[in-house]
Formats: C-alpha cells, structure tokens, sequence
C-alpha cells in the first residue's frame, strides 16, 4: 500500500528482545544480560527473524547507557548469526537525551527512533516523559547519518506521522523510509491498537516506506498479523507482549517469533533473511559508505 520495496512474497520479523519497563517479575523469560540477549537473538534466528531490536541493561536490570555494554552484546550476538542489529534510542526513563544515544558508538546496523515526545500514563513511571523535540530528532539523525546507520522511525499517531514527512521534506532521511507503527501503549501521545487506526495511518504512509506492526500487550499479534496481510512487516517480543496468549507467559521471544513466522507462511509468504532484509532496507548501500569513508 505504501510503495513497499519488500517483495510480496517476503516478510521482514522483528523481535524485540527486552524492552525500557518489562522486568523479568512479569515474565522470568524476559531476557537482561548480554548473554541472555545473545542467546535470545540467536533462537529468534533460528526461527525466522531478521532484526533484534535491543535495549540493554546492567547487571541489576536497570536501564543503561553504557557503550560497554551494548558491545558486549553485539560481540556476543555475533559470535552465534548475523541478524541485524537494531540498537533502542529511546532507551530507558532514567536516561539522558546524551545517554540514550550512546548506543550509535556501539556500531548498530540500525537504530530506532522515536518521532515525538511521549509521556507514560500508567504504571511505575506513570508521569515520566520522553522527549523528543523536532531539534532533537534532528540530532538523533544527523548523528546516525555519521555513522552510516539506519533509522526506524517509530510512530505512535497520526501526529508523529507528519514528522516524518517534515524530515523528507527537509531532506533529512532517503528512501527506503522504514517506519514502525507502534499502537497500543498506555501513553499520552499514543493511540490505541483497532484495525481503524493502524489502516488509517497505512493509507498515509509516504511513497517509498516500508512499514513495521507493532501492536502492545494482547494487540501484538492481531496488529502484526493485520500488518502481514496489507503488506507490512511485522515485531513481536517481550518487550512489547510479555504472554503467549491470555494467563499463559510467554516461554521466550523464539516462541512468538515460531508463531508469527507460522502466520506469515500461512499467508503464503516466507520471511526474509537479514541479508535479504539488509537489502530491501538499504543496510548493504549504507556498509559500503561507510566503509568508504573509513577508507
């Protein structure tokens, strides 16, 4: 519907490992440390995702911004397959605008970012806010420009959609633009996971996107599902969904990967590889330039 440079007959599958607010008391599967994630990615692999999108945290399970960290995860990861790696820019409520793009030193394929400020209106950090001014997206990007990463602007309304457009129209992000739809989340600023919502923000989409489905608690596979059929890409994990299906935890992320892959193949599609997934997003072009200039 948007353009998508993604064959018809591929999807790309997301995991998002671990998350800013789940903590391992709402599901013990929730992975934390660096090996924990990197043997979370590797089943995910081995189950059909392409990109892990990871937040990192330190050893007592708190948010952290630390470059050490995030390396030692990537190293880690590395060591098992290839997956693509997506580092969180959003980071963690007791992180700094600085800290939270520490992350980008660790050399992520991709990262992701938020396109506006949110501010949580439920649970532990009801009241904190996540800011994310048009200035600041602006130097999120530039930053990630340097260092030849990709940005997934994730969208939380129609609203943050038109700051998408206001960055192509001032020349700051080149095609293929790769979007998340992220409904669902108990945010000011957010907008809630139905078929009405997420078809209306598709049918928006600028030419020449591609777009992700992330759909929040009991949403996530509805939404991701909705997003395969119309043509999208789609995210599960933990981070987002800490249940397999109603009162039953999820048993880890390859679980709810193994299902949205079983979805996808039902819809006669297969998923994509992350080198197939590098280049429909562009990721192969974007390793050359900056081998290029290292050069």
């Amino acid at each position: 519907m948007s353009g998508s440079i993604i064959p018809e007959g591929k999807t790309i599958i997301t995991v998002a490992q671990t998350g800013a607010l789940t903590r391992k008391n709402l599901n013990p599967n929730l992975p934390e440390q660096p090996e924990e994630i990197a043997d979370s990615a590797y089943a995910c692999f081995n189950e059909g995702a392409a990109i892990c999108h990871i937040h990192a945290r330190d050893r007592n399970g708190e948010n952290t911004s630390s470059i050490d960290i995030f390396q030692d995860i990537h190293t880690r990861i590395r060591a098992k397959c290839n997956i693509i790696i997506q580092d969180s820019t959003g980071g963690g409520p007791n992180l700094s605008q600085q800290e939270r793009i520490n992350c980008l030193d660790a050399d992520p394929e991709m990262a992701s970012l938020n396109m506006g400020s949110l501010m949580r209106i439920a649970g532990p950090y009801k009241g904190i806010a996540w800011s994310n001014m048009p200035e600041e997206i602006n130097y999120y990007l530039g930053e990630m420009a340097k260092r030849g990463i990709k940005p997934e602007m994730e969208i939380y309304s129609h609203a943050m959609l038109y700051e998408v457009y206001r960055l192509i129209e001032q020349g700051l992000i080149q095609k293929p633009y790769y979007i998340n739809i992220v409904l669902g989340m108990k945010y000011q600023g957010a907008e809630p996971a139905t078929a009405d919502t997420f078809f209306s923000i598709v049918r928006k989409l600028p030419p020449g996107s591609t777009f992700n489905s992330t759909g929040v608690g009991s949403a996530q596979i509805n939404i991701a599902a909705l997003g395969m059929i119309l043509g999208g890409c789609a995210r599960v994990g933990l981070e987002d969904n800490v249940f397999y299906r109603k009162g039953e935890p999820a048993r880890s992320n390859a679980q709810l990967v193994a299902r949205a892959v079983r979805i996808v193949r039902e819809l006669g599609k297969e998923p994509a590889t992350p080198d197939e997934a590098r280049h429909y997003l562009g990721l192969d072009m974007l390793k050359e330039m900056k081998s290029g200039r290292k050069d």
